[in-house]
């Protein structure tokens, strides 16, 4: 467990390459800055499509994707996403968490889900959970 900078009251934290899927530019942008905010190198994708292009496997440590997008779903992202690279490790954020909990096929590629609304700590305990120790190749 890291244990908190006295400077700046933030716990210590290994940087990471992080890709966040979002339709809504506004959501990219939060997430973004509260990741950044802790140091992480961020890119964002503002569709399924676009994750699927910008996605080569061991460039980011994790991926964070909305689940309800227009087109391609962020369940079927993160299937499309472990068949190139199937230890990729994959954060869902969705208002939808306790009905696709139910539903064990849609969150089979899915290591980590985030229930939206979410606070810094969450994506913090997510990040931790899903990468542990692990960074991807520079």
């Amino acid at each position: 467990m890291s244990s908190p900078n006295p400077a700046t009251n933030k716990p210590a934290i290994q940087p990471r390459r992080i890709l966040v899927v979002d339709d809504e530019p506004f959501v990219c942008d939060a997430i973004r800055m509260m990741l950044a905010f802790d140091g992480h190198q961020v890119e964002t994708a503002g569709s399924a499509q676009e994750a699927l292009q910008l996605f080569a496997p061991a460039k980011y440590d994790l991926v964070m994707t909305d689940y309800a997008m227009p087109e391609m779903k962020g369940d079927e992202l993160a299937d499309a996403l472990k068949a190139r690279a199937p230890q990729q490790p994959i954060v869902l954020i969705t208002a939808y968490a306790e009905m696709l909990r139910c539903d064990d096929a849609s969150l089979r590629h899915v290591d980590f889900v985030i229930s939206k609304p979410f606070l810094l700590e969450t994506l913090r305990a997510a990040i931790q959970k899903t990468t542990g120790g692990q960074s991807a190749a520079a």
